[in-house]
């Protein structure tokens, strides 16, 4: 299977044109030959737009997973979305998918499958609240989807998560072989940035695919840097910091040999909490 990370430019507001360069990347992954294609952490509004939230904030199935869910048809490519703004109360209001809260926002990423239909809806779970209004605006998800795609088990975690390896463990109990991280992380935690990816891959011997955005807001800028490891850590692709695609071939029976030849998952002693 093909994967690509669309490292686009993300403007702070400016969610027409945020969403016309994410439909953009779509249509060059597919152009590309991937077969799934993932988009960064709040690549609607910008993740450091705290203000404009409230204002932005959509239902799933709303605008913007309109525009991808067609562009996923058209293109015959499964898409991440990366994350947006959800609306709760809309989201509830509109269909009868589950919710953690009655009313409140949340970052959701959807995942589309090649035509286009709707198999995976996650919640960003830890909420960053160093130097960071997210964790006062947003509400925390309570699921962690895992799809059946290409003879992957596909999980999806969102930026800050990284940093909590126990989500990972949950994932790969649930049958994960591969984690997308779509994200908005900025400079200058560089070094942090290269090694928690790294570290979830490591030891869970899964790849795991972190798609970051680029821009620069008011008190931040994205650092890029976008990158696909293999279950071994070992860097497939990756990019700087500027707007660019990153590819790159995974093979699902990779995961199943390297979990083979190192079989630390199987060696884990649950202990008592």
């Amino acid at each position: 299977m093909k994967v690509a990370l669309a490292q686009i430019a993300v403007e702070p507001g400016e969610v027409t044109g945020n969403v016309d360069r994410a439909v953009a990347a779509v249509e060059r992954a597919a152009d590309s030959g991937a077969d799934l294609v993932a988009l960064p952490e709040l690549f609607d509004v910008g993740y450091f737009a705290f203000d404009l939230y409230a204002r932005v904030a959509e239902p799933i199935g709303g605008e913007t997973h309109r525009r991808l869910a067609a562009a996923a048809r058209e293109y015959g490519i499964a898409v991440l979305a990366g994350t947006v703004v959800e609306d709760l109360a809309a989201t509830a209001a509109e269909t009868d998918l589950p919710v953690p809260a009655e009313e409140g926002l949340a970052n959701t990423a959807v995942f589309f499958d090649r035509d286009g239909q709707r198999r995976a809806v996650y919640r960003k779970h830890h909420l960053f609240g160093y130097d960071s209004a997210e964790s006062d605006l947003l509400v925390a998800g309570e699921r962690t989807p895992v799809v059946d795609f290409e003879g992957f088990g596909v999980g999806i975690t969102t930026c800050y998560d990284l940093r909590f390896p126990e989500l990972y463990r949950d994932l790969v109990d649930d049958g994960a072989t591969l984690v997308l991280v779509p994200s908005a992380w900025p400079y200058p935690r560089v070094e942090h940035w290269e090694l928690l990816p790294r570290s979830r891959a490591v030891e869970n011997l899964a790849y795991v695919a972190a798609v970051n955005g680029t821009g620069t807001f008011e008190d931040a800028e994205l650092l890029g840097r976008s990158t696909v490891y293999d279950p071994w850590g070992t860097v497939l692709a990756s990019s700087d910091d500027d707007p660019t695609l990153v590819t790159a071939d995974l093979d699902p029976e990779r995961v199943a040999s390297v979990r083979e030849e190192f079989p630390a998952l199987a060696d884990r002693r649950h202990g008592d909490h």
